[in-house]
């Protein structure tokens, strides 16, 4: 295949709107090709969208599913030649996200967050969605292995942990979700700081994101920890934001990335003593990056409408069902993590909700480098990813968003800088972080870039960007970026003007990452004893298997150790 004269934006390889042709053969970008042609002469065009955090599949999405009928009903899609019927709209079923995320030029979208215990289900469903590779991340900030490993103070031990159950869970990286928190929750409890005490463990959240990301080094995996912080969603926590980014400044990088990325910055950005006071942190926070190179964030941009809260984070969820008097869903997994599910709804009226709405567009305003700000709405947390169109839009046009500040309540302007920030990003900072940006932090080589070897996930937008200007045409801006002209995965075109022509199945990623086998050999013996002892399932029943993963993409990381000398990287 060979794509004609598109208006090329390609950030990694350094094209800013270059005007190129692209070839395609069996699947990835090659330097000359013969085959079917494209004309995007003029087109806007860009690597397939990667999405780095979204909640897309496993046990708390399908309690999302359960709780909201009433969601079910939107966004009905009837089958066609080639697709399922869709259904839902902040949590749809698992046809629809392929469908969607292939209409806006998405090619590549990661689960933020699985226990290992249910990770079968998530693999289930993972197989389900159609067209997009995808991966998951494993949750580990709250594991009874995890916490007597830093206890003890082996690094070992937890790295051989994190090896085991992240092949146990075919899973891609460490994810921590308000570590400490969710063992308190067994207690009716939490961890209101990252130097309290976690209950039967004499450690702090503190010394468990430490081990975690000394560990996670160690092992050398693709991507950094994947942090959801302490007090997550209440005010004030800006400073449990900074004093906890701070713990990890020491740390160094293991490969080409930083140490942290961080979940939702949006939910950790916030300021005041109550919801009374509640006002904007977002520029502390954006300071904080613009002055430090260890961390990385994800906007969690809030839209206004239908959302479906659901976290790891079950203290987090019990405060927000209290607080919106709506209904919950909490479990408990033995051993490892507890969760929640709360339906939400955000009010343009509501003076916490559209502060809720600034923060988030302040942090990718204010943090100069794009490189450091991935674009999500914590799907389906803030709004569903399929109203990312609108987030770009207003990224890109301030008098977008001065046109949306007129409609909110007075003291918005006083509680936020919105008003007075006149940046307006361009398209190289869009595919930043929409594209680039997300690979690298999750380690991903091949994609968010049309470099010589790349996989060939592209996307065509119907704008010419020489002829918009995206400040005054955000109409046009928002509605091109809604449905590509063409999307193509990995040198198939798989939707065309909002039509979906081809539904194949998209790989799952995990990380096969290696240890000394007498860690592992240490790990085994005790596990083997816990399972025993307090799981309610066999060891052996535990692991996913290879025959749930058709068609794994499998990163190789870790050391390979023989008689304690250094003698393999496996990279």
């Amino acid at each position: 295949m060979i794509i004609r004269g598109g208006i090329i934006y390609d950030p990694t390889n350094g094209i800013f709107g270059e005007e190129m042709d692209l070839c395609i053969e069996k699947g990835r970008v090659v330097e000359d090709a013969k085959g079917e042609e494209i004309d995007a002469r003029g087109l806007l065009v860009m690597p397939g969208g990667v999405d780095a955090h979204s909640h897309i599949a496993g046990g708390k999405v399908n309690t999302g599913r359960i709780m909201r009928p009433d969601d079910s009903r939107s966004g009905v899609e009837p089958r066609t030649r080639v697709c399922r019927p869709s259904t839902g709209y902040t949590v749809p079923n698992c046809y629809a996200i392929g469908y969607r995320y292939a209409k806006l030029g998405y090619t590549t979208a990661f689960e933020a967050a699985t226990p290992i215990i249910s990770a079968r289900h998530t693999h289930e469903e993972l197989e389900e969605i159609p067209i997009v590779d995808k991966g998951a991340l494993t949750l580990f900030g709250n594991n009874w292995q995890v916490m007597e490993s830093v206890r003890d103070k082996d690094i070992a031990k937890l790295s051989a942990f994190i090896a085991w159950g992240l092949r146990a869970a075919r899973g891609y990286g460490v994810k921590i979700v308000n570590p400490g928190g969710g063992e308190a929750w067994g207690f009716g409890s939490n961890v209101k700081g990252i130097h309290d005490t976690v209950p039967n463990f004499d450690i702090t959240p503190a010394d468990i994101i430490r081990g975690l990301a000394q560990a996670n080094e160690m092992l050398r995996l693709p991507h950094s920890i994947h942090l959801h912080f302490n007090n997550l969603g209440k005010p004030g926590n800006y400073a449990t934001a900074i004093e906890t980014l701070e713990l990890l400044k020491d740390i160094k990088p293991s490969r080409m990335r930083q140490v942290v990325h961080v979940a939702h910055m949006q939910f950790s950005a916030y300021g005041g003593t109550s919801w009374r006071d509640f006002e904007s942190k977002a520029p502390a926070i954006a300071d904080y990056m613009n002055q430090n190179s260890h961390a990385t964030m994800d906007m969690g941009q809030l839209l206004f409408g239908s959302a479906t809260t659901m976290t790891a984070d079950a203290p987090l969820e019990y405060s927000n069902a209290r607080l919106t008097h709506n209904k919950w869903s909490n479990l408990d997994l033995e051993l490892e993590e507890a969760s929640g599910v709360v339906p939400m709804i955000y009010f343009r009226k509501a003076l916490v909700n559209a502060i809720q709405w600034a923060i988030g567009l302040e942090l990718a305003l204010l943090t100069k480098d794009s490189w450091k700000v991935l674009m999500t709405t914590d799907h389906p947390n803030g709004s569903p990813f399929v109203n990312y169109p609108e987030v770009i839009s207003l990224l890109m046009s301030k008098p977008k968003r001065d046109a949306e500040m007129a409609t909110l309540h007075e003291q918005v302007s006083k509680r936020t800088v919105l008003a007075n920030v006149d940046r307006e990003l361009d398209w190289g900072d869009i595919t930043v972080m929409t594209r680039a940006a997300p690979a690298r932090v999750l380690g991903l080589e091949d994609k968010g870039h049309l470099g010589i070897g790349a996989d060939a996930d592209i996307a065509i937008y119907d704008l010419k960007p020489e002829d918009v200007d995206p400040s005054m045409d955000y109409q046009l801006v928002k509605k091109a970026m809604a449905t590509t002209k063409y999307t193509i995965k990995s040198g198939l075109i798989v939707a065309k003007q909002g039509e979906i022509l081809a539904v194949p199945e998209g790989r799952t990623y995990w990380v096969d990452a290696s240890v000394p086998k007498a860690d592992m050999d240490r790990l085994m013996i005790d596990l083997n004893e816990k399972f025993e002892k307090y799981y309610s399932i066999r060891l052996s029943n535990y692991m996913v298997q290879d025959a749930y993963i058709p068609n794994p993409a499998v990163i190789k990381a870790g050391l390979e150790l023989e008689s304690g000398s250094l003698v393999k990287e496996v990279a």
